[in-house]
């Protein structure tokens, strides 16, 4: 996959946040991950997210992972096979 592919992973982080009344250094403070790299999360532009950031993410939040990431197809799942 090109490096620059869109891809169809929806980050929710905003949304968790404003439902708590949390900002991003209030979280970034209780994960103990930086604020940039909360921040390239929260825009959607990180490549990839560690499981044990994950789990920090949703302990501070008190959510589930399907409530921090969705998958949201922007096509057809794959090339047609064919007849």
């Amino acid at each position: 996959m090109p490096e620059d592919e869109l891809h169809s992973i929806r980050i929710h982080l905003d949304r968790l946040l404003a439902e708590r009344g949390m900002t991003l250094t209030e979280l970034s403070a209780q994960v103990g991950i930086t604020v940039v790299n909360l921040s390239v999360l929260k825009n959607g532009r990180a490549k990839a997210v560690r499981f044990s950031t994950l789990s920090r993410i949703c302990d501070v939040l008190g959510c589930q992972p399907g409530d921090l990431i969705t998958h949201e197809p922007a096509g057809p799942a794959g090339p047609s096979e064919p007849a």
